[in-house]
């Protein structure tokens, strides 16, 4: 990690600005010289410092696609009670950095009167790291943000409070290019679409570069072809594994069908390099349906696979851990989730000989 001394020498405006500009003055002060953190509650952490300085975070939910009033919002709470320093997490969590252990309880106050929860610390889940769904997302296969609200919906109490084996990781991503982190997630949402772009023969050579249209295709399921005449081109549908990469490049090749686009579930990622060390999710439900704007399907078989890990987990056990303790087929057989054909692995082998941890092994 760099030293601030060699942040301030770079000597270029390229890039974000130095990090000392935003940090909190003991943070700054005792800049990479922790002793410990502790969690004094659900969503409330101290850290202190060898010099024996604290500084206090309150850790708080957001809708990730926030408004400019929330913004607002949250930055007249940190100039009242945190001399106006907040920062986002990487799962979007708001957190507020305060010097005075007294501003804790009336700022947990003033944001729950106004709906929003705190929490999101140790045992419990975090904020839902999740992708654009149907407001930007072009390919998108279900809503991101919409399932993000249903299922915390669902899920508030963990996040409120700290009753987990151990912390619980939510991500959702809305098609299989997973610009989440659905590979590494406890749980993980994952939007499918299941039937092939629809070519407009029409519109495609006046719209779309026929070679880069091949191109953009990783399992090589287009070709060039001739329609009445015209250039175009055509699908594979045994190649074809509908991830929408062609559309992002050819609008003449859209993906999104409302009746057979849907959601599965995925289980037992996570990025820390404790115990096992990371590993990747795993499908355990091939598909669910879309059904906004609460979809239940989902969000019931995500309650029940949290209540089941809840119950059976032992402390600090992360839910990859928990699987590989009893096994995949008491994990089906807990959770009463069905088994198909669509669970056999075949990349199983592959997986165990890649580079994914820290951790040395002979």
């Amino acid at each position: 990690m760099a030293t601030l001394e060699e942040l301030k020498a770079r000597k270029t405006d390229i890039g974000p600005p130095p990090v000392e500009k935003f940090l909190h003055s003991i943070i700054k002060e005792n800049y990479g010289k922790w002793r410990y953190h502790e969690i004094l509650k659900s969503g409330v952490l101290a850290h202190t410092a060898e010099s024996g300085a604290v500084i206090y975070t309150v850790r708080a939910a957001s809708p990730r696609l926030i408004s400019t009033d929330f913004i607002r919002y949250i930055c007249d709470l940190a100039e009242k009670y945190c001399d106006g320093y907040l920062r986002f997490t990487s799962r979007n969590n708001v957190e507020f950095l305060l010097a005075n252990k007294d501003n804790i309880e009336p700022l947990i106050g003033e944001l729950e009167n106004n709906g929003i929860p705190v929490g999101g610390t140790g045992r419990s889940i975090s904020n839902i790291v999740h992708t654009q769904g149907w407001v930007h997302c072009h390919s998108a296969a279900t809503d991101a943000s919409g399932l993000v609200k249903v299922v915390m919906d669902e899920l508030i109490d963990h996040f409120k409070n700290e009753d987990l084996p151990a912390k619980l990781r939510i991500a959702v991503a809305c098609c299989l290019n997973m610009c989440g982190a659905v590979h590494c997630s406890d749980i993980a949402i994952l939007g499918l679409h299941r039937t092939v772009p629809k070519i407009d023969n029409e519109r495609l050579p006046k719209i779309c570069e026929i070679p880069s249209t091949v191109a953009s295709c990783p399992n090589a399921a287009i070709r060039p072809t001739f329609i009445d005449g015209k250039k175009s081109v055509k699908i594979d549908e045994d190649r074809c594994m509908y991830c929408g990469n062609c559309y992002t490049v050819c609008p003449a090749m859209p993906i999104a069908d409302p009746l057979n686009d849907g959601v599965s579930i995925w289980v037992g990622g996570k990025v820390a390099n404790t115990r096992q060390g990371p590993s990747f999710t795993k499908l355990a439900i091939p598909f669910l349906p879309n059904n906004p704007p609460r979809w239940p399907e989902v969000t019931s078989a995500i309650k029940n696979i949290v209540e089941v890990y809840a119950r059976n987990g032992k402390k600090y056990e992360r839910m990859a851990e928990w699987i590989d303790r009893i096994g995949w087929t008491k994990f089906f057989s807990l959770t009463g989730i069905q088994f198909t054909k669509y669970h056999i692995d075949d990349f199983k082998h592959a997986g165990l000989s890649y580079r994914r941890t820290t951790q040395m092994r002979s």
